[in-house]
């Protein structure tokens, strides 16, 4: 396995002293984001997401399942996410680093905690048929902040994401090809959208949307899931530096802000691939 490379004093010491003058080593300001590319597939459901040089694939697929016993009337929902080495060589292929899991979590939470997606609209049959939701996320590259870039394109690709039109009638289910009748959009009751900060020289500094030397030189970060309804619908701080709540507030209105912008992208580009189809 190769090793990750550790910044140098020098490195770090170059960005902490940048930071304190308020500007950052590849020239954003500290509450800026990097550029923002967002592009639907030809498929229903496939999106890729590049922000900065970091770029993530999201695929969404539906298949019919039986439901859970102790929820009969409610569709699955799973979130699969794969690190290869094309991501950044010190990722091991086949196991799940503590990275990954952490991302999973993370985007997961946004999403099925938050309940943004209606599962009970993916009944079929109570206890015996239920749409089965599964979004796969592909890192392509790392160059930091893979959570936020991963959120927006699992939360992309199911606005984009089209499932199979069905009839019941009596005990008979039909599932109707997509060339055959239209496909069914699926049911969505809000947009969240996380956004990450990494906090230095004892939490009096932070920054928005990290890159990765940003990252390793971190003294803790912290995600916020928010929508444009101001809500905050999760917020994940995995160790670190402790925070006062003022800092907490003031992250959570930057990241109104940011929400905001993403989402009126996200809804740009929906609609542009509506028009062109």
């Amino acid at each position: 396995m190769v090793k990750e490379v550790v910044p140098s004093v020098n490195e770090v010491n170059f960005l902490l002293e940048a930071l304190r003058q308020d500007r950052r080593v590849d020239g954003r300001e500290v509450y800026d984001m990097r550029s923002l590319d967002i592009k639907l597939g030809s498929d229903y459901g496939y999106v890729e997401v590049q922000l900065g040089r970091t770029r993530v694939a999201a695929n969404v697929s539906a298949e019919v399942v039986r439901p859970v016993a102790d929820k009969p009337t409610e569709g699955q929902f799973l979130i699969n996410t794969e690190i290869s080495p094309m991501a950044a060589p010190f990722f091991e292929s086949g196991s799940r680093s503590e990275e990954e899991v952490l991302i999973s979590r993370i985007v997961e939470k946004a999403l099925r905690r938050s309940r943004a997606i209606d599962t009970e609209g993916l009944c079929i049959v109570a206890g015996e048929k239920v749409w089965q939701i599964r979004v796969d996320l592909l890192f392509l590259d790392h160059d930091g902040n893979l959570v936020d870039c991963a959120s927006i394109a699992a939360i992309t690709a199911l606005l984009h994401f089209r499932r199979p039109d069905v009839t019941v009638s009596g005990e008979e289910v039909t599932i109707h090809p997509v060339d055959q009748r239209n496909p069914v959009p699926l049911s969505i009751h809000h947009i969240p959208i996380c956004i990450t900060f990494s906090f230095y020289d004892k939490g009096e500094l932070l920054v928005v949307d990290p890159s990765y030397l940003e990252e390793q030189a971190k003294e803790g970060d912290m995600t916020i899931t928010m929508n444009i309804h101001k809500e905050i619908c999760a917020l994940s701080k995995a160790g670190g530096i402790p925070l006062e709540m003022d800092q907490v507030l003031r992250c959570s209105q930057i990241a109104i802000i940011k929400v905001t912008e993403i989402d009126e992208m996200i809804k740009k580009v929906l609609e542009e691939d509506k028009e062109a189809r």
